[in-house]
């Protein structure tokens, strides 16, 4: 896979002891959920850098001073439904006012495409930081597809962000949106004959609520 100026691959000891006990398929549901939302928070960190700032003046026990925060109604979080919504309270934790949308997709089994059955996204979306959300990035197809959703509903400032990543999504995303930075925890080696990322880590949905 080439370097993409808009993608970035982590590469945190922390991540990567996360994903080991991630990827056990002896791994409950419960601590899966956990694993899912604890590498989110410290995926959210870094992938708000950027994140626009206004001046506040703050007084502390000394004396008034001009300080700087994350405007509030600024970020917004799209998961892509379902899996997506395991992602969202590790953004949460690190910028708990923002407001949640939803796209829903699902993979036609038989073409591997994606296809849209909902989307709901919070007022003035078009004017916030969005974090589209989802932990696994195959093929490309949902994400692509969300983007395009978000974008035709007058978003600018987008970011996503997923667990694992494929070379062949990866880069189907990168192409499709070269102004959309791309976040992806772990990268892993490729697709198997019925798309699913290899070694990866299973159905994320399944394991993390229980029905497929």
């Amino acid at each position: 896979m080439k370097n993409y100026k808009n993608v970035f691959i982590f590469d945190h000891p922390l991540i990567k002891h996360k994903i080991a006990i991630l990827r056990d398929k002896n791994t409950g549901m419960k601590e899966f959920r956990e694993l899912i939302e604890e590498i989110t928070t410290i995926m959210t960190y870094e992938s708000m850098r950027g994140v626009k700032l206004v001046p506040v003046q703050v007084e502390t026990p000394l004396e008034v001073t001009t300080q700087y925060k994350v405007p509030e109604e600024s970020v917004a979080i799209v998961p892509i439904l379902r899996a997506g919504l395991g992602m969202v309270n590790g953004v949460h934790k690190v910028f708990p006012t923002a407001k949640v949308g939803h796209i829903g997709m699902y993979r036609n089994e038989e073409t591997l495409e994606p296809q849209e059955y909902y989307c709901k996204l919070p007022d003035g979306i078009e004017n916030k930081t969005v974090f589209l959300v989802d932990p696994m990035l195959a093929t490309g197809g949902s994400a692509c597809d969300a983007l395009d959703a978000l974008k035709k509903r007058g978003c600018k400032d987008i970011k996503f962000m997923a667990i694992i990543g494929a070379p062949e999504g990866i880069t189907k995303v990168a192409e499709a949106h070269p102004d959309v930075p791309v976040y992806v925890s772990t990268l892993d080696r490729g697709l198997n004959e019925n798309g699913y990322i290899v070694p990866g880590l299973g159905h994320a949905g399944y394991r993390l609520y229980g029905t497929k």
